[in-house]
């Protein structure tokens, strides 16, 4: 399996606002490399760079207005004199103003955010669409007649909705890579979310569309960020209602319990009958993640790429999650590995 990869990520490092603190963003650069360094390390295969890709790609799953904002944020930030990282300090909640961008900076990246975790540094852009062009070289690899590929994306991107960013995410490489499928002449897309939080971002882009189908897999918003989607409930909107499917799982989920929907979600996707197949690829329902409350084993990640593999489709894997830095690489690797183990 070829991985995709750039060294562009660590141009994307910054603070957020966490627990109450201003402090180093917990998504940091080590993530990617520690699962680069394991890629290599296990021999799966060739690492090869992403290529270029135009902006209209990513505008074909978010919007031109929020594309813009990210392209320019940085810029009117310092154009008033500040220098540290760009945070939003207000947001259009309930019965404020939502549909009208802001002139002035601070109103924009309100209206752009949905919360104070994604900063925006001088090159986060930089890394920000090297990103998205990982998930669209590794779709392209798919097109060529491969049948997988290792987007290494950082930032991740399934918190990042049509128009606004958030969860460490701005641009969906997810949505992005799903979006340019239908574009190049796919009639069916399935994007798999398999990472611990809800991908509030890729449910937004697709809710209202049958030809795109996206399944979740995630800690009850209950208790867990982003605490506001993710309900079994959403099933999607009107063309698209059927085709959003969400797997809320409680705290301290075991693999037992994980299996059994996943086994499920993967015959939803057989139904379906996707053309290509999306993995949202996140690896914080791991049991000793910092941030999260699964308690997955890194020989559980085999299972559910061997699982996975059941959809019997071209499959792009593309990283999003997972904090404890030392098994990152590990378990982002067994998923891959077991997902060949079926295939080859």
């Amino acid at each position: 399996m070829l991985t995709v990869f750039s060294e562009a990520h660590r141009l994307h490092h910054g603070t957020e606002l966490k627990d109450g603190v201003l402090k180093p963003s917990f998504e940091q650069p080590s993530r990617a490399d520690t699962v680069r360094d394991r890629v290599r390390q296990v021999g799966l295969g060739d690492i090869i760079v992403p290529r270029r890709f135009d902006r209209a790609c990513y505008v074909n799953a978010h919007s031109e207005r929020y594309v813009a904002f990210l392209e320019t944020a940085w810029a009117e930030w310092t154009a008033i004199g500040r220098s540290h990282d760009a945070l939003p300090l207000v947001w259009p909640v309930r019965d404020l103003a939502n549909q009208q961008v802001p002139d002035f900076i601070d109103g924009k990246l309100g209206f752009f955010a949905m919360d104070a975790g994604s900063p925006i540094t001088r090159t986060t852009w930089e890394a920000v669409k090297t990103s998205a062009d990982i998930a669209l070289t590794g779709l392209a690899l798919l097109d060529e007649g491969h049948y997988s590929a290792f987007a290494l994306c950082r930032p991740p991107g399934h918190h990042a909705a049509r128009e606004y960013m958030g969860g460490y995410c701005y641009l969906n490489n997810a949505a992005i890579a799903a979006q340019q499928a239908i574009t190049q002449g796919a009639k069916r897309v399935a994007v798999l979310d398999v990472d611990f939080h809800h991908g509030n971002g890729t449910q937004n882009i697709f809710y209202d569309r049958p030809d795109v189908m996206f399944i979740s897999l995630h800690g009850d918003p209950a208790v867990s960020y982003p605490y506001f989607s993710g309900a079994s409930s959403e099933r999607g909107a009107g063309a698209g209602e059927g085709f959003n499917l969400n797997y809320p799982l409680p705290k301290n989920t075991t693999w037992d319990h994980y299996r059994t929907a996943l086994v499920d979600a993967c015959q939803q996707l057989r139904r379906f009958a996707p053309e290509v197949l999306v993995i949202s690829l996140g690896v914080d329902t791991f049991k000793d993640d910092p941030i999260s409350h699964f308690l997955l084993d890194s020989q559980d990640f085999l299972g559910m790429g061997e699982i996975i593999a059941s959809v019997g489709v071209p499959t792009l894997f593309v990283m999003e999650g997972g904090y404890m830095v030392d098994e990152i690489g590990i378990n982002a690797v067994n998923v891959l590995h077991g997902f060949e183990s079926k295939t080859q």
